[in-house]
């Protein structure tokens, strides 16, 4: 959604932990009144937002592939634009107007590559973030090396998870609170400990939270082999919501098992998220990229719309993909 502001000066964003917090890191430091573009996690192809004769865009944690034709548009149109991400960038290109900061390790997210911008001006808020990118070990040692408590630690972990939950969603309507406004909220606090102490819509997120991670008991794979798993969650809001932690945390096992955790749409097709379980050999957007509206990164993935009557072959693709041996144990039907 966009918000009204400067016609010429425009922050486009991902909705998620880490481009809400790449952002609020930039304002931070070089405060601008401009013109907001973001949404759910999934809404990706933003710069087709951007009006024909905007002087200057920042871009945060947005796929560069995904929106590769619409940069050349503003890039030739005049605008500056300054893009951060940490996703493929396969289509990534020179041009005199355009200053990129993009890595796709797999130890990186965007917070991290503006932190990075920065000097660690405001690397509080790029550890919440790491957490929220499900960058467990990478915010832990961010964290220890500033020196950090245990209990502040877990604060930030929260926050970066909770915020990074809130993104999940077939459109802002399954959301706890649209993006924009969780930024808004968020951006009148350089410190994020005293948004945690004293935002009530913080709070209100939490409980949020809380009651949907309560419902991950009821959710069963659909399909599972020795070394793999997928999910077919039910159409749902809460499922919807919640589908990024059940990611999240099936990747958290470390076991060397991959996932998959298929959402229904509105229109009966399915948002797909694939966490690899061995990324330096078999990467997610490997076989994510093999589906239209498919890309990301390597550890983590996933499919925007797969068509229906594509399940069957996503299912068979996902197997000899990740070389997954055996035969299924088939715990369907779905709970509902």
């Amino acid at each position: 959604m966009m918000a009204t502001g400067s016609p010429t000066k425009y922050d486009v964003f991902n909705g998620d932990a880490d481009g809400i917090c790449a952002l609020h890191q930039l304002r931070l430091h070089a405060p601008a009144e401009t013109t907001l573009i973001t949404g759910v996690k999934r809404d990706i192809d933003l710069l087709r937002r951007v009006p024909q004769g905007a002087a200057e865009v920042v871009v945060l944690d947005i796929s560069l592939d995904a929106n590769a034709g619409e940069l050349r548009r503003l890039l030739d149109g005049g605008a500056r634009v300054d893009y951060y991400d940490h996703h493929s960038a396969d289509c990534a290109f020179e041009h005199a107007n355009l200053r990129l900061h993009c890595d796709g390790s797999p130890d990186v997210c965007t917070s991290i590559l503006v932190d990075r911008q920065l000097g660690g001006r405001h690397r509080l808020w790029a550890v919440a973030a790491a957490f929220g990118d499900n960058l467990e070990q990478v915010g832990q040692t961010m964290a220890t090396d500033m020196g950090l408590r245990d209990d502040a630690i877990a604060d930030l972990a929260r926050l970066g998870r909770t915020i990074n939950y809130n993104a999940y969603g077939e459109c802002t309507e399954d959301l706890h609170i649209a993006p924009e406004a969780l930024y808004r909220e968020l951006s009148g606090y350089e410190n994020p400990f005293d948004f945690v102490a004293a935002s009530a819509i913080y709070r209100d997120l939490r409980e949020g939270y809380r009651e949907d991670c309560a419902r991950l008991h009821e959710l069963q794979p659909y399909l599972e082999r020795p070394g793999g798993a997928i999910y077919l969650l039910p159409a749902t809001a809460w499922s919807r919501r919640v589908s990024g932690v059940l990611a999240n945390r099936l990747a958290a096992r470390r076991d060397g098992a991959s996932f998959a955790v298929l959402n229904e749409r509105a229109d009966g097709s399915y948002l797909v998220s694939v966490r690899s379980g061995a990324p330096s050999l078999r990467s997610a957007c490997g076989l994510c990229q093999q589906f239209d509206s498919g890309g990301g990164r390597v550890a983590a993935a996933g499919i925007n719309r797969l068509p229906r009557q594509q399940l069957a072959s996503f299912m068979k693709r996902f197997c000899e993909y990740f070389e997954l041996k055996g035969t299924w144990n088939d715990h369907r039907p779905q709970n509902s």
